[in-house]
């Protein structure tokens, strides 16, 4: 049963009444110039189960509480994101993470090359992201084969897999009282998550040093033993509530930036026209001498297009469904429709109309983060090393509709090396 009035819908889903919008305009009024009305989420039973029913993305809360930890929670973020980096040349923390992470990429896939001739990036691709945030949130970072670290990365494609599948009992709550298998595995994913934060964060407390803050799991620990003296303090941290957090942190930090360089490497071989456009402006601006620096970005705009149009086509649902009123010939891969007409500066109107990251209040907090650390992986990979596949094969770029869009995997990647380039970055 719906009803529509312009380009807001309502539908009744169960016993629940649900507001539809459309149309970009209709969008950024609501979300944005309307953000404090349209912040709320709705108390689904799913919901309950997500960070002890505390997670600042899925928990139906939104008043001063929830706002203190949101922005507690952005600051830590950033400052182990963006503060200077003591121990390299990159620029920031974040730069030298990535920097690393790139860096074993391209000698693990020529060693892969050298030994098999051919193979799926994906696998190796998803833990150097997930060591990224862990180095920010732990202070760590995992060996590949580590079994820990794997666990936590097949939880996380685990959850968006049932998560997607949808749970009737958010909207039909009798249901809630009737066995249901995906419910049971969806409960299970979120206590397994939860008990290895748990254990970290208690590792965390026991070292915890005031003088020497590791990573965002310290800051958040240090916070919590400030304000236990500060009676009038309007955000207390328990234990709990910081593993929450680092909950919400690690999901905004893996799942967005994994999606996005998996499906930008299906593109790229697609598409070697592209590819090559896009070394070839990396030639011109930063040359064989030294690694990509997030201060580049400003000076590639074709890569930059590039990145917004593998947004545009393949992350969250339902900011990057096609649209036909949004962009011409929507379903074409088109990076230089973000371009302007002379090609070297990206047309900041149309950028706008990516919303992968959503839009207001409750905007992703690690948008900024997901943004560079596309970037940097991308301009890293694509310097030294050249994509294809095996001869006589074609990847599949069919999209699987999810929490996020996935692709079929493909274990017919090859790489060839471009040049070398000197470690000192």
């Amino acid at each position: 049963m719906s009803q529509t009035y312009g380009d807001v819908m309502q539908i009744q889903i169960g016993s629940r009444p649900v507001l539809v919008l459309s149309g970009l305009d209709t969008i950024k009024q609501a979300l944005v110039k309307q953000g404090e009305d349209f912040m709320g989420r709705p108390d689904l039973y799913s919901f309950r189960h997500i960070g002890d029913g505390q997670s600042l993305t899925f928990s139906a809360d939104s008043g001063e509480v929830w706002k203190a930890r949101r922005k507690l929670a952005q600051n830590a973020l950033k400052t182990f994101s963006l503060s200077p980096s003591p121990n390299s040349s990159s620029t920031c923390l974040l730069e030298e993470h990535v920097s690393k992470e790139a860096d074993y990429l391209v000698r693990k896939f020529l060693q892969l090359m050298e030994e098999e001739k051919r193979f799926d990036p994906y696998r190796y691709m998803v833990v150097s992201v997930a060591n990224v945030i862990c180095a920010m949130c732990f202070g760590k970072r995992y060996d590949h084969d580590d079994q820990e670290l794997l666990s936590i990365v097949n939880l996380n494609k685990e959850f968006g897999e049932v998560a997607a599948s949808g749970n009737p009992a958010d909207f039909i709550p009798v249901l809630q009282y009737l066995p249901s298998r995906p419910m049971k595995i969806f409960k299970d994913l979120n206590k397994r998550f939860n008990s290895f934060l748990q254990k970290i964060v208690k590792e965390h407390s026991c070292s915890f040093d005031k003088d020497n803050i590791r990573d965002i799991t310290d800051s958040l620990i240090q916070h919590c033993q400030e304000k236990k003296v500060d009676e009038s303090a309007n955000i207390q941290l328990s234990d709990q509530k910081i593993v929450n957090i680092v909950n919400d942190l690690f999901g905004a930090g893996f799942d967005t930036v994994t999606t996005a360089l998996s499906w930008s490497l299906m593109y790229l071989v697609t598409y070697p026209e592209i590819q090559k456009k896009i070394q070839k402006e990396l030639d011109q601006v930063i040359g064989r001498e030294r690694r990509p620096r997030l201060s580049d970005r400003p000076m590639l705009p074709y890569t930059e297009a590039f990145i917004l149009e593998i947004f545009r086509h393949s992350s969250f649902l339902p900011f990057t469904i096609p649209h036909w009123k949004l962009w011409k010939d929507p379903s074409t891969f088109n990076p230089e429709r973000f371009l302007k007409a002379e090609g070297t500066e990206v047309n900041r109107a149309e950028s706008e109309k990516v919303m992968t990251f959503g839009l207001g209040k409750r905007k992703c907090i690690g948008e900024s983060i997901g943004r560079w650390e596309v970037f940097l992986f991308l301009t890293i990979l694509l310097q030294q090393l050249e994509f294809s596949v095996c001869d006589g094969e074609k990847v599949d770029i069919t999209p699987h509709y999810g929490l996020t869009m996935k692709h079929k995997r493909c274990e017919y990647f090859q790489i060839k090396q471009r040049f070398e380039v000197k470690k000192s970055g």
